[in-house]
């Protein structure tokens, strides 16, 4: 009886080693910039044709991102454009900056964010379209640590011109449970926390799933306006790292 049972504890440890091997297998792929839900050829086409066509359109957005600290080459980089001719369906966004989600297999998603500060809402998103991840290719680049923003710019701001791997969502209300298995072998995460009640709280919940690190820069600020105000030096010194 006892061998049996020995038996069946082997076979059950093994089992359950090849289910974990299993799933880190997945959440590797996800790791590695896999989109979360499956899209056809075409709807990438789509998007990635839009995107290229905004992009052309950029310099309608000079002033704007300039007063955001954003280069040029930054813009370029990021494939950031202007709806100027909106693709059929894009009509309610003309006129917005956009925002393309980027990963390996392309284009997967695009959000626009007002140039007019009197005009709402501030950010639309494709009708019929599930949040996502921004600047997933980041988890490819990060090393031990990586950082969490609320929104694309801050994430750029953070990727870009501070020189810190980072992802983003778009708002404090947009995490999901499959980000936190995305993150889970990050040694160390600095979240970077809106500094409102939503980005508290934001930063908060993250922490009760994560390793994470709290970086605020005070009431009403963000990242990108911590950059603005202070540089890049600042926000590094904030973390506490000695990064280059």
């Amino acid at each position: 009886m006892q061998v049996l049972v020995l038996i069946q504890d082997r076979t059950f440890l093994i089992a359950s080693r090849v289910a974990c091997k299993a799933t880190v297998s997945k959440l590797l792929l996800k790791k590695k910039g896999a989109i979360y839900v499956k899209q056809s050829q075409s709807q990438k086409e789509l998007l990635g044709r839009a995107t290229s066509r905004y992009a052309e359109s950029i310099s309608l957005a000079e002033d704007y991102l300039a007063s955001r600290g954003i280069s040029k080459e930054v813009a370029r980089l990021a494939r950031l454009g202007v709806v100027e001719e909106p693709e059929p369906g894009h009509e309610q966004y003309t006129g917005r900056l956009s925002i393309p989600y980027i990963t390996k297999t392309g284009v997967v998603d695009l959000r626009f964010r007002s140039l007019n500060p009197a005009v709402e809402p501030k950010y639309m998103g494709m009708v019929g379209a599930d949040t996502r991840m921004y600047n997933v290719l980041d988890i490819e680049h990060a090393g031990d640590w990586i950082g969490v923003c609320e929104g694309e710019l801050d994430t750029l701001t953070m990727s870009r011109l501070v020189g810190v791997p980072c992802i983003g969502v778009p708002g404090a209300n947009s995490w999901k449970k499959h980000y936190t298995r995305l993150l889970a072998d990050f040694e160390r995460i600095f979240v970077f926390a809106d500094g409102d009640a939503p980005g508290r709280e934001f930063a908060a919940s993250l922490a009760r799933e994560l390793p994470v690190t709290t970086i605020t820069f005070g009431d009403g600020e963000d990242v990108n306006s911590a950059y603005i105000r202070y540089g890049a030096s600042f926000i590094k010194e904030k973390m506490g790292l000695n990064i280059d």
